[in-house]
């Protein structure tokens, strides 16, 4: 539709911007429902958008015109809860506006499915738990359960080979899969649903892996023998970023080693079952109080070790006695003394976290040896009591155990202390240990300069925690679901691993199973002989898959065509608590890898805080899954909710938003359904900037216009919240002030006259009622369809073709062209107070506001006075004043002091009219 917007003739259809997209013109007829409402949308638009395939995303778009998304892969593990609908919100609306404005938008979805948490729910779900060492059961096993029971004993499960429980992994994870896509559609997500990936299917397998072994070939991956934080319960390293400290009840300990010349040295701790590996006492080097035992040795209660007093300038003197026993291992303090001092490893805990079956052969005293022997196969717990009745027979117990809370580390998703034991894992590196010949931590925090953080704030976080790694990034996990680890292992002659030369597949031949597949150069029957060859039994860490989300998405390795149009991306939209883990590893990766960022923008959200003011987790139980929100209030008045809160700040879970967004979206139905049947039936809406005469309806498509530009630079700077508040103020105001004012213009009736008769409208005053609605309405339905897809859609169905959702942004030339030069600036807040001054008077009469006023005094200010009077005969129709307005200037106020810009200070009413 062509033409020029300021110059066209009533009556010709011309949108409210100035596009010339042929798709977005007006019907031949305004054709509304007798009756509207949100009901059922959600089913009527979204299939609609799908067949259109409205939100598929152009192959031939050239990458300046491309607006990429990371999206988040959900975990696909169980279902999704209120916290998935409140980001993935932020992220859509963020979706919607660039496509508006003229971006063609990369927003594919992706599952995370391998992991631990699909492990658990597979094990309680089927009822079953993986011994790799068992042989494939064949493709028709059925597992014990399927669903019934909530929650299988580990004791009661059914152990299966490692294929069968990847298998049942894959199965279940594909029906969740189903749920949460169903989901998302129902929220109306405008994701591309052409482009969807899963962090275990083959080509995430093969991306993950690929890079993995370009790590190792650029010495950016090794693997090492080494102390590290381990889950007994899930039987698996942990890496940093996987850590939670909590508070652990425990008991302070007063224990006595012994000194040459009979002096005991007292230390205090929580942990006296780890006497037996005690390898170091370490005090401060500026404590006076020890400094005589430096290079002399102690020895150690009921074992009667001898060991080392050094210095170490970590050790704290103000902390128990201040002076601490340092053992391999207690806690990530014992590591670096044991690193930085070139201690001994005398490990005692293994990896089921029980103490060592056989008796170490430092132990040598017979007392020694025969306490060791009651404390083998003990858990931890039940060691710690044996030692401590040990200490107090022998005497070396000074006083009885203080309770007290300690911190301790916990796997996230795990409900015991973590141990530390020493095993061979693989890492990548992070900037946590010093890589020879290069900064990497300082190139890492650069990155973190260059991101733009959305809010700024949520930088120092990333900065803190680069800052603060003390180790690379631990990636080898012992589980079973995930993406493996692509190396074997030669085994020589006398039948030993030599794990130091990996033996690598070639990337063609990507992805690729080292415990199925064979190495080039061996036969299947060599595996686990000598002479042969073994794989690596692990998998990496979810995050290893998780940090390749752009490049999996993206198509690195597979379609470079598509990874050119879209990396590196525009956004990465995530949560503020992994930061530390997906934002940064990903930023690793892709600096690694390709020597940029992986996207320009992080996009934060905050958190759900239940009634109680708690972070809603799956952890915590306190999480409220969604589906039943959506249909009870509708998903435009649960997207209200979510996208009402800015980035990076936390969110109350409100019912009572909730209801206010439906109502909301209510009102764009019923407020549209005014606006487009106010003219006669059959009549041609009008879009015609010239059509706009009078000054009030000038000055609402001038604040339209300050409306549109505040929007678009709130969204331009990732404030979807600020957008939605300004729009929907306006919107209001546009409601509940101006509708009402210029009904009766709009509906070809003016004011009433003293005799009764109605006052004669001329045809410009009409047309630039409707004109001037119809121009609001185009571009509010376009400012709240990121927030409000359905009730938009629907709108947008009555009178306009194509759909709202691939019209353009809105923007300013039109409005501004109606506006004219110097449209009044608060002209309609002030007739909106003028009438709610008027329609007061009835209200305080406790009569209809149907009653007549015969005549009325309104003081206004200098200013509101000269607005008052521009908008009389709109004001007197509104008002049913039925005398022309006398409007003295004055200093109106409220009876408590509060300036008023206008109020009645006399007024004659008239009998109310006949009810019916």
């Amino acid at each position: 539709m062509m033409g020029d917007m300021t110059n066209a003739p009533l009556g010709t259809g011309v949108p409210a911007t100035a596009s010339t997209d042929h798709d977005h013109g007006l019907l031949g007829a305004v054709v509304v429902p007798d009756r509207v409402g949100v009901e059922g949308l959600e089913e009527k638009w979204a299939p609609v958008w799908d067949a259109e395939q409205l939100h598929a995303f152009d192959r031939t778009a050239e990458r300046g015109s491309v607006f990429s998304i990371d999206t988040p892969p959900p975990t696909a593990s169980g279902s999704l809860h209120i916290g998935h609908v409140f980001s993935y919100t932020h992220t859509d609306v963020v979706a919607r506006f660039q496509r508006a404005r003229g971006k063609d938008v990369f927003y594919p979805m992706g599952w995370d499915d391998n992991g631990l948490p699909t492990e658990r729910r597979v094990q309680n779900y089927y009822g079953v738990r993986c011994d790799p060492t068992l042989a494939y059961e064949g493709d028709d096993f059925t597992p014990p359960h399927s669903g019934g029971a909530t929650s299988v004993k580990a004791g009661d499960q059914v152990p299966v080979s490692r294929r069968t429980f990847v298998r049942l992994c894959e199965q279940l994870t594909a029906e969740d899969e189903k749920q949460f896509e169903a989901l998302w559609r129902h929220l109306g997500l405008s994701v591309d649903w052409n482009h969807q990936y899963q962090t275990i299917g083959a080509t995430a397998r093969a991306v993950a892996q690929t890079a993995f072994l370009r790590n190792l070939d650029r010495g950016e991956a090794y693997q090492a023998e080494a102390p590290g934080l381990w889950d007994v319960t899930f039987q698996t390293a942990v890496a940093q970023a996987e850590l939670e400290a909590r508070d652990y009840p425990g008991h302070y300990h007063s224990i006595a080693f012994h000194a040459a010349g009979g002096e005991d040295v007292v230390i205090e701790t929580t942990r006296p079952e780890l006497l037996a590996a005690c390898v170091a006492l370490i005090a401060h080097p500026d404590d006076e109080r020890y400094q005589h035992l430096f290079g002399t040795t102690v020895t150690t209660p009921v074992f009667g070790v001898e060991i080392p007093v050094l210095a170490h300038p970590s050790a704290e003197a103000d902390k128990g006695s201040g002076i601490a026993m340092c053992c391999t291992f207690g806690d990530l303090t014992d590591v670096q003394w044991w690193r930085e001092l070139n201690l001994p490893t005398r490990s005692i805990v293994q990896r089921d976290g029980r103490i060592s079956r056989e008796t170490p052969e430092w132990v040598t005293t017979e007392a020694g040896r025969a306490t060791f022997a009651e404390l083998a196969g003990k858990t931890t717990f039940s060691a710690r009591t044996a030692v401590v009745e040990a200490l107090r027979t022998s005497g070396e117990l000074l006083g009885e155990p203080k309770a007290t809370q300690r911190k301790a580390n916990f796997f996230e998703k795990g409900d015991k202390p973590l141990e530390i034991v020493t095993s061979r894992q693989w890492y990548i590196r992070n900037g946590g240990r010093e890589m020879p010949g290069r900064d990497l931590r300082g190139e890492l925090l650069a990155r973190g300069d260059e991101l733009e953080f959305h809010p700024d704030f949520m930088r120092v976080r990333y900065s803190n925690w680069v800052g603060g790694l003390n180790g690379d990034w631990l990636v080898s996990r012992q589980r079973f679901f995930g993406v493996p680890i692509p190396v074997w292992y030669p085994v020589d002659e006398a039948g030993e691993t030599r794990w130091e030369t990996p033996l690598v597949p070639d990337e063609a031949s990507l992805p690729i199973d080292p415990s199925s597949d064979v190495p080039a150069g061996y036969t299947a029957d060599q595996r686990g002989v000598a002479g042969g060859f073994v794989g690596d039994p692990d998998i990496m860490d979810t995050w290893a898959t998780s940090s390749l989300t752009p490049q999996i998405a993206g198509g690195w390795l597979h379609d470079t065509d598509l990874f050119e149009r879209v990396f590196p991306m525009d956004v990465r939209p995530q949560g503020q608590d992994i930061i530390r883990t997906w934002l940064f590893s990903t930023v690793v990766r892709s600096h690694l890898e390709h020597g940029t960022l992986p996207w320009k923008h992080a996009a934060i959200s905050g958190w759900i805080l239940d009634p109680d003011r708690k972070k809603m987790s799956k952890s915590k139980g306190n999480v409220v899954t969604p589906m039943d929100l959506l249909v009870e209030h509708g998903s435009d008045a649960v997207r209200y909710w979510a996208a009402s809160a800015r980035l990076g700040t936390d969110a109350a879970f409100e019912v009572g938003q909730m209801k206010i967004g439906r109502r909301l979206a209510i009102k764009v139905l019923n407020a549209s359904k005014f606006a487009l049947t106010a003219a006669p039936e059959g009549a041609a809406v009008v879009l015609d900037p010239a059509a706009v005469t009078e000054a009030i309806d000038r000055a609402l498509l001038a604040d339209l216009a300050d409306v549109v530009d505040a929007a678009t630079a709130a969204f331009t700077d990732f404030d979807h919240a600020r957008a939605l508040e300004t729009t929907e103020t306006f919107f209001w105001t546009f409601c509940d002030d101006y509708l009402e004012l210029v009904k009766d213009r709009a509906y070809g009736r003016g004011a009433t006259q003293p005799d009764g008769t109605t006052a004669e409208l001329t045809p410009a005053q009409i047309a630039s009622a409707r004109a001037t609605l119809a121009l609001a309405l185009d571009v509010l339905l376009r400012l709240f369809a990121p927030f409000l897809p359905f009730a938009t859609s629907e709108v947008w169905s009555w009178w306009r073709s194509g759909s709202v959702h691939s019209a353009p942004w809105p923007t300013t030339d039109a409005l501004r062209a109606a506006a004219g030069d110097a449209p009044d600036a608060g002209l309609v807040r002030t007739a909106g107070a003028a009438l709610s001054a008027l329609r007061k008077v009835k209200s305080e009469a406790k009569v209809s506001q149907r009653t007549p006023i015969l005549a009325v005094e309104l003081l206004a200010t200098e200013v509101a006075a000269g607005q008052v009077a521009a908008v009389e005969s709109d004001l007197r129709a509104a008002g049913k004043v039925t005398s022309p307005l006398a409007i003295t200037v004055g200093t109106p106020a409220t009876p408590d002091g509060e300036s008023l810009a206008v109020a009645v200070s006399q007024a004659e009413l008239g009998e109310a009219p006949p009810k019916g």
